[in-house]
């Protein structure tokens, strides 16, 4: 975005996200000014700007959890929208260096642009770059790749940061001996917070939904759309620990442990994981 005239002697831009300000005559003519003026502050154009970088900021956000959608779910994504959505900054940020699987689920590489023909320029793990074009790509959740430790090695040889967290998001895998008539998970309860409110905020603050006595998180598991709940304590309580965590089916039923796909059981302990993270830890005294 360029500069634009507001009032006598000032032109006001976009700078990396802020209202910025310049001088077009005196002394400092040409120069960015290290504050905006107080003859600006209530400007037209300063106050149109202001709200310009508050809808960026939101859409800059939305885009990340659509992405993030797209990829804890594996939804395949068709690769014309990917084309489409590519030269808006805010989609290119989101997209940009995910993990990325095409007509071969064993082909996996790391999303670095598009082509003018409607391709996907990918990465792959021989340090190629090749170009894709199926129908639909899928952004894999880390839980599904095979090759997880060969692609974060190879994301950090290439400097990799991704936007949205996926091949260093953490993950768990189910253990192989579980009691077949188990339906929760204690690994993560006792976890103890001053107040219920302190849980429900860290909880809300993580992105995940508070619903009564519980912190939930949706995940769309294969066909299934899978909700796994971590007790908080009941609204009224006034401390709070954490407590079982459990998953359920869309007819609210708790599963069965062994029941449980590996994306929601991998999302749901993390999600417990990240809740007792923030408990309150006693320190022993000496004698």
């Amino acid at each position: 975005m360029g500069w634009l005239a507001a009032g006598d002697g000032y032109e006001v831009a976009l700078v990396e996200g802020r209202v910025a300000a310049k001088a077009t005559s005196g002394r400092a003519a040409g120069r960015q000014l290290k504050s905006l003026p107080k003859a600006l502050k209530d400007h037209p154009e300063v106050e149109r700007l202001r709200r310009f970088a508050e809808w960026l900021d939101r859409h800059a956000a939305a885009c990340v959890a659509q992405v993030d959608t797209w990829m804890v779910s594996a939804l395949p994504v068709p690769t014309e929208l990917v084309v489409r959505v590519w030269p808006d900054e805010a989609w290119q940020s989101a997209l940009r260096d995910l993990a990325v699987v095409g007509d071969d689920p064993d082909e996996v590489g790391f999303l670095r642009g598009v082509t003018e023909s409607g391709e996907l320029r990918v990465v792959d793990l021989d340090g190629e770059t090749v170009r894709l074009s199926p129908r639909t790509v899928t952004l894999p959740h880390p839980v599904l790749l095979a090759d997880l430790d060969d692609l974060r090695e190879f994301a950090a040889e290439l400097g990799i940061v991704q936007r949205v967290e996926q091949i260093h998001r953490a993950t768990w895998r189910r253990p192989a001996d579980l009691d077949a008539k188990a339906t929760q998970v204690s690994e993560f309860a006792g976890g103890w917070f001053p107040t219920r409110s302190a849980l429900a905020a860290r909880a809300t603050s993580l992105g995940y939904r508070v619903s009564g006595a519980r912190a939930t998180c949706r995940v769309r598991d294969g066909v299934h759309t899978v909700e796994a709940a971590m007790w908080i304590g009941e609204p009224w309580d006034y401390q709070a620990s954490t407590g079982p965590l459990s998953w359920h089916g869309s007819d609210g039923r708790a599963l069965r442990l062994a029941d449980v796909g590996p994306v929601a059981w991998s999302e749901g302990m993390r999600m417990a994981a990240a809740l007792y993270a923030g408990r309150e830890i006693e320190e022993e005294t000496g004698a």
